[in-house]
């Protein structure tokens, strides 16, 4: 009985130690707004990418990425919005405007094209009237130091890479409509 009591107790020492890998942001809620819709495509908006922070990463990350995706848009593919991989895994926040590559960044993450094929972040933009679409914000803990990609990478092959090395992911869905 002394054995079942200790070791249930271990048990539950550990699951409160261990966390959970946890998405957060202070710029999001259940609705994206001007400020992350992109500007063209018949959009008018800031085109600013959000302010992002994780934590609880499993033991074994190596580095992180973090994607936007649309399965939404009337593509019969979704819609890749955001893609930026190589952020070293001391690194645990991505701040507002990061994916405006004409910034210079802190951080020698990798910002890929997206499907507007341009690198950088790309906003909410979908059709007028059509349903609210939902965004995926997600990072991804992964088991390598680096992706041997470029900014010429393709969400495809990036996203190919991610599903190879992954470890933990954790999402915040949005939702935008016009």
């Amino acid at each position: 009985m002394r054995l079942s009591t200790l070791f249930s107790g271990l048990l539950l020492a550990a699951s409160l130690d261990a966390g959970e890998f946890t998405l957060r942001s202070h710029d999001l809620a259940g609705q994206l707004t001007k400020t992350q819709e992109f500007s063209g495509f018949g959009c008018n908006g800031s085109n600013i990418s959000p302010e992002l922070h994780w934590s609880d990463a499993p033991k074994g990350t190596k580095s992180f990425a973090v994607t936007v995706y649309d399965p939404d848009a009337p593509t019969g593919s979704g819609w890749w919005h955001w893609v930026v991989f190589n952020i070293p895994s001391s690194v645990t926040s991505l701040p507002s405007d990061f994916g405006n590559t004409s910034k210079k960044q802190p951080l020698s993450a990798v910002q890929s094209i997206t499907d507007f094929g341009k690198t950088g972040f790309g906003g909410a933009c979908p059709p007028v009237g059509d349903r609210a679409h939902r965004y995926f914000f997600t990072v991804h803990a992964l088991n390598v130091d680096h992706l041997d990609l470029d900014e010429k990478a393709t969400p495809a092959l990036v996203g190919y890479m991610l599903t190879m090395h992954t470890i933990a992911k954790s999402t915040l869905v949005s939702y935008y409509g016009r």
